[in-house]
């Protein structure tokens, strides 16, 4: 009996290098984030550091918005005539309309899908993507490929901190209020994404107590679990992105450390020199 081909899809939110997009032959959907008005396609249109840049440096507004629709169509019309099926991870439902998006036009496209809400993005939805890959090269029945993603995404972490509340108060994440108050008082919110959605986890005085904070929950799980690797995230701010990356090594000489460029779409609401950490506990 022959294997079946298998589509992977995703979308621009998983961060996969090029090198392991080509080598895999995924499919990734593009968002779409919005300056001024105009869209641009995130990675294609824009990249990640021209986006940061233009942030910092322009006045307007940023904004991020899902694919089209009429796209994806397009894409599961062309993929139906080549693959048995498709396997779709998407970032969190709870903060893209993506996965729902991305379902919707595989039923239109008459192409069969196992979809996968994430939950979560960035470095978490790269892993997922590639352990699904893996487990496919096992052997596993896809059905077990799923069942064993949902379980693994509710092991993920995604912790970031931004650099000020300025996107958050534009976004709406923030009150004026709130926004004085912190500026006032060097106040650091940290923010988590947990079951799908970005909630303030703990708000601290000062980057240093920031980073601290960071640290000792990384330290938590990995004295009752396993951590392989650990991703640093920055939003265009490669000196704060090295000087975790050194704590990280120093304090945890075993662990893999990655270094990646936040998404556009979440440095929309968190903004320029956000800093990040995530893992996922296996």
């Amino acid at each position: 009996m022959n294997k079946p081909k298998i589509a992977w899809i995703t979308d621009t939110t998983a961060s996969l290098s090029k090198v392991f997009i080509e080598k895999h032959h995924i499919h990734v959907i593009p968002l779409h984030v919005v300056i001024n008005d105009k869209f641009y396609k995130e990675t294609i249109d824009i990249t990640e550091e021209e986006f940061y840049h233009r942030m910092k440096n322009e006045e307007g507004k940023f904004q991020s918005s899902q694919p089209n629709i009429g796209d994806i169509v397009d894409l599961y019309e062309k993929l139906k005539e080549e693959y048995d099926f498709g396997i779709a991870i998407h970032a969190s439902s709870t903060l893209t309309g993506t996965f729902q998006t991305s379902v919707m036009a595989a039923e239109m496209a008459g192409f069969k899908l196992f979809a996968i809400d994430s939950r979560t993005g960035s470095f978490p939805l790269s892993f997922l993507v590639k352990r699904g890959i893996e487990l496919v090269e096992q052997g596993l029945e896809i059905d077990e490929v799923v069942s064993q993603l949902n379980n693994l995404r509710d092991h993920t972490r995604l912790f970031l901190v931004p650099s000020n509340l300025d996107q958050l108060h534009k976004s709406g994440r923030v009150s004026g209020s709130q926004k004085i108050l912190a500026s006032l008082f060097n106040i650091k919110p940290i923010l988590s994404i947990e079951d799908g959605a970005a909630k303030i986890k703990d708000k601290v005085r000062t980057e240093k107590k920031a980073l601290a904070w960071l640290v000792n929950h990384l330290k938590e799980d990995l004295d009752t679990k396993t951590v392989q690797k650990v991703a640093i995230v920055h939003a265009n701010d490669q000196e704060k992105a090295d000087g975790l990356e050194k704590i990280i090594q120093e304090t945890f000489p075993a662990i893999e450390t990655e270094k990646l460029m936040l998404i556009t779409v979440a440095g929309v609401h968190t903004g320029v020199g956000t800093l990040g950490l995530s893992w996922v506990n296996e």
